[in-house]
């Protein structure tokens, strides 16, 4: 469904990984090579680890049951393996549109905003975003509203004129516990059905179908 007309948006938050970068296999190779090297315990979990993807690295840790000292080899492999992250078909035209149109944008990531910032500088789209937060900035990471809610302090946009794109279920339970339109991404995202069950309040393709969603809620 559309935005309602009265609440024309202005501004939209975007989570990272899945959204604007398609950085899947990176994070599969550097969970390899992180349990590989901390755990030493036969094949990695990635199947489970990609179930939670959305929140905080440490955070995921903690929910399987593995030690911490993962994040320390997996954000060096990532690092090492940046260049093959690569961004989304669509997305520089997404985002330069909403430029155009005065859209004001952040992102609000599972990322730490180190890693998240540097990643898209490495990318050329740094300088799209007023603001890039990540989940070490913040005290509560997804699936609380803490990083939408720091992004809508940071943007000075009303949660109601606020829509948040996301490809994890995390990411529609920040948005809707922050009070903003909480928007399904789903050009990144092997089982839809799991994102669809959660009901966001619209659903997006692909990235081109943003600005047609925007026009229809500004236009009424």
């Amino acid at each position: 469904m559309s935005p309602e007309p009265e609440l024309t948006p202005e501004a939209v938050v975007f989570d990272l990984d899945g959204v604007l970068v398609d950085s899947f296999g990176v994070m599969r190779e550097a969970f390899a090579l992180a349990y590989a090297e901390v755990v030493d315990g036969g094949p990695a979990p990635f199947e489970e680890y990609s179930r939670h993807l959305g929140r905080y690295f440490p955070d995921i840790m903690r929910i399987m049951g593995l030690p911490l000292e993962m994040e320390e080899p997996f954000v060096r492999e990532s690092h090492r393996l940046a260049d093959r992250v690569t961004v989304f078909d669509g997305v520089p035209e997404l985002l330069a549109d909403l430029g155009r149109e005065g859209v004001r944008l952040a992102v609000a990531t599972g990322k730490s905003g180190p890693r998240a910032r540097s990643l898209l500088d490495r990318l050329g789209l740094i300088d799209r975003f007023a603001h890039v937060i990540g989940s070490d900035e913040i005290a509560r990471p997804k699936p609380a509203p803490d990083i939408v809610l720091r992004a809508l302090e940071l943007l000075d946009v009303p949660a109601k004129r606020t829509l948040m794109v996301g490809d994890a279920v995390t990411d529609l339970a920040s948005a809707r516990g922050a009070g903003v339109t909480a928007v399904a991404a789903l050009w990144g995202v092997d089982d839809e059905a799991v994102l669809l069950a959660e009901y966001p309040d619209a659903v997006l393709r692909r990235p081109s179908d943003l600005p047609a969603l925007w026009r229809t809620a500004v236009s009424g």
